[in-house]
């Protein structure tokens, strides 16, 4: 049974940082793409980054490219989300997926996390 486990949420002024973590078991983690979705209030989730398997690909949504830095670490099982220069539109719970889908522009995610909330305050 696939877990990820998102960790690292809270709240912090704008033009701060967070780093989120995301402890994945359950299957072989080195062989699966991992994605951060978000999803604020009344508003639908939407991607945020994903990383290929080997970590040598990845993906951003516009509105966080050059702030946001998705990284893994297969050794460890986990998953970063690094979260630079804060606003607070990026307030929303964090969810991290995994996927067998190995392109990394699919949006096609198999299992998710409960997500962490990230507050960004004004």
């Amino acid at each position: 049974q696939v877990q990820l486990v998102e960790s690292g949420g809270g709240l912090v002024q704008a033009g701060g940082s967070l780093r989120l973590s995301c402890a994945a078991s359950g299957r072989t983690f080195s062989s699966y793409k991992m994605g951060w979705f978000r999803q604020a209030p009344g508003k639908e989730r939407e991607f945020v980054a994903a990383i290929s398997w080997g970590g040598g690909s990845t993906a951003y949504a516009d509105s966080v490219k050059g702030r946001f830095t998705i990284s893994r670490d297969n050794a460890k099982n986990t998953v970063y989300l690094q979260m630079n220069s804060l606003k607070p539109e990026d307030t929303a719970v964090y969810y991290c997926a995994e996927s067998a889908n190995r392109l990394v522009a699919s949006l096609e995610y198999d299992y998710w996390g409960q997500g962490t909330q990230v507050t960004v305050s004004s």
